[in-house]
C-alpha cells in the first residue's frame, strides 16, 4: 500500500498488523546522454512499491533528491548537503515512530547516499542511547538495501554488459527505467553515445566531474541498455529484496 493513497484509518490499521515500512530514496542527477535524470528516485520507487505489493507493506513517499554534490555541472541535477539529507531521513524516520512505525526499510538507487543516510541512521540510535528520544519510543531498526548490489541483478549485470556496466550511468539502471518507463525509453534511448564505453575514473567536485567526464557517464555503455532487459533485471531486484525485508520485519 502506498502511503500517499492511503487514509489515515488505513494507515492506524495497519499498524495494527505490522510496525514495518518500506522508504525508497533516490536522486536527481544526469545519467548521460541517454538516461533520467530521475534514474535513480525511479528505480527505487518502482522496486519498492513491487516489493511493497509482494510483502502487503506500506511503502512511504520517496525521497527524490539525496546527495548529489559532485553532479551539479550538468542541468538539472539537484543535490541536498549531506547534512540536510541526514535532517530529512531523521525527521522522516521519528515522524513515522510517533505513530508506531519501528522497522525502516530503506530502498536506495543512488550510492551518494550510502554514507549520509547510514551517518542519520546513528543519529536516530543515539537519540535512544543518550536518552534525548520520548522514553515510551520503542527501540527502532534501520537498513538500507541498495537494490543495484543484489545478488540476481548482479547476476544479469555481468551476463548482458561485462565491462560496459561501469560505474555511473550504468546500462543496467537505464535498462531498468526504459521498461518502467518505455514511451520516454524509447525517445532518449536514440541520443547518440561516444566512445560507446566511457572512460573510468575518480571524481571530486562539479567542476572536476565535468571536465574529466563530459557526458556524464563513468566507465559504461548505457547504449546497451534495452527494456526487455530491464524487466528481467527489475524482477530480479524485487526478488533480491521481498525475503530480507521479511526476514528484518521479523527479526526480534
Amino acid at each position: 500500500m502506498r502511503m500517499q493513497l492511503a487514509t489515515w484509518p488505513e494507515v492506524e490499521d495497519y499498524l495494527k498488523e505490522s510496525t514495518g515500512i518500506i522508504l525508497p530514496i533516490g536522486s536527481t542527477e544526469q545519467h548521460g546522454p541517454n538516461g533520467f535524470i530521475g534514474t535513480d528516485a525511479l528505480t527505487s520507487e518502482m522496486i519498492s512499491f513491487e516489493v511493497g505489493d509482494r510483502v502487503g507493506a506500506m511503502v512511504a513517499p520517496t525521497i527524490n533528491v539525496g546527495m548529489a554534490q559532485h553532479h551539479l555541472g550538468f542541468p538539472g541535477s539537484m543535490t541536498l548537503l549531506p547534512s540536510t539529507l541526514i535532517a530529512v531521513v531523521r525527521d522522516m524516520i521519528n515522524s513515522l515512530a510517533r505513530h508506531g512505525f519501528e522497522r525502516f526499510y530503506f530502498i536506495n538507487g543512488h550510492g551518494g547516499n550510502v554514507n549520509t543516510v547510514n551517518a542519520a541512521f546513528s543519529e536516530v540510535y543515539a537519540e535512544s542511547s543518550l536518552r534525548t528520544a520520548a522514553s515510551n519510543r520503542p527501540a527502532l531498526r534501520c537498513v538500507m538495501r541498495n537494490w543495484y548490489m543484489g545478488g540476481k541483478v548482479g547476476e544479469i549485470s555481468r551476463e548482458e554488459f561485462g565491462e560496459d556496466e561501469g560505474s555511473h550511468a550504468t546500462p543496467s539502471e537505464v535498462a531498468l527505467t526504459y521498461f518502467g518507463f518505455p514511451e520516454d525509453g524509447a525517445r532518449v534511448s536514440q541520443a547518440p553515445i561516444d566512445p560507446p564505453r566511457a572512460p573510468k575514473g575518480v571524481i571530486y567536485d562539479a567542476d572536476d566531474y565535468r571536465r574529466n567526464f563530459p557526458d556524464g557517464r563513468i566507465g559504461s555503455n548505457p547504449g546497451r541498455a534495452t527494456a526487455e532487459i530491464g524487466e528481467r533485471i527489475f524482477k530480479a531486484a524485487v526478488e533480491d529484496l521481498v525475503d530480507d525485508y521479511r526476514d528484518f520485519v521479523d527479526k526480534a
